[in-house]
């Protein structure tokens, strides 16, 4: 003799087996999900401390340049300067005077020397180029800082708000070359400058140019000023400021692809 089983019984049952099965499964998905989202926001702080210790030790080997590489590579026997003339012509630099790697006691006037003090001076590096016609002298600089990043951040920043690199008080001297066409290139010769404070190593990148006859010039002009558009100033009317920023503009580049792959130590 059978019994019928209870309306709904069997029903019962396997709904309620269902239902802890799903329980289940959606507890296992809920588990893999946060798995999934720990081991992504983790992943994301591996990638990004990587890229922290990269940018740090990126830093670190630029702020070393000065004595770590051959001076050709950061001061180029020549320079291309592709387009970077007035109108987009071209440049070519030729080097003609390196000179001796100093602190910078001596080679900022003492206003500047002022403005730069918060990151610190650890070595100034200066060369003097002229262009393929020698009508024109340029020195360029690169100031190594004994500042961190942040230092450098908080320097770029006043320079920036302040307008520190326009302030022809604080221009930067150059360098002359005995027995060359910038023989004559003193303070008295500076026609256009420039003044790059780095944020991504301890360096300041500046130039300075003028005429490589030795005219004085009464009322220089930054470069930013003389390449602009309709300049009608005599540094912005023969090219100076361009000769300003299109060295500085490749020397700086030099410096970071330097910095990225520098050469084996060699005596400086």
């Amino acid at each position: 003799m059978s019994f019928a089983e209870p309306e709904g019984f069997g029903e019962g049952v396997r709904q309620g087996t269902g239902a802890r099965q799903r329980a289940v499964v959606a507890a296992a998905c809920v588990v893999l999900g946060l798995g999934l989202i720990g081991g992504a926001v983790t992943g994301s702080w591996l990638v990004g401390g990587s890229a922290d210790a990269a940018g740090r030790t990126s830093y670190a080997t630029a702020g070393g340049l000065w004595h770590n590489v051959p001076v050709d590579d950061l001061f180029p026997r020549t320079v291309d300067g592709q387009g970077a003339g007035p109108g987009g012509a071209d440049r070519i630099w030729t080097r003609i005077g390196v000179a001796p790697d100093t602190d910078c006691a001596d080679a900022l006037d003492p206003l500047l020397r002022t403005a730069l003090a918060p990151a610190g001076c650890r070595r100034l590096l200066r060369a003097t180029y002229t262009d393929a016609t020698q009508s024109y002298v340029t020195t360029v600089g690169l100031l190594f800082t004994t500042a961190d990043a942040t230092a450098m951040r908080a320097l770029d920043t006043r320079f920036t708000k302040e307008g520190l690199a326009k302030r022809s008080d604080l221009m930067p001297r150059p360098y002359a070359v005995k027995g060359t066409v910038a023989a004559g290139f003193g303070d008295k010769q500076r026609a256009s400058w420039t003044i790059s404070v780095l944020t991504d190593a301890p360096v300041v990148v500046y130039t300075v140019s003028g005429w490589a006859d030795g005219r004085a010039v009464d009322t220089p002009q930054p470069a930013a000023e003389a390449t602009a558009s309709g300049a009608t100033t005599a540094p912005g009317q023969a090219g100076l400021g361009h000769e300003a920023q299109g060295l500085a503009d490749r020397v700086e580049r030099g410096l970071r692809r330097t910095a990225a792959s520098p050469s084996p130590e060699q005596p400086r």
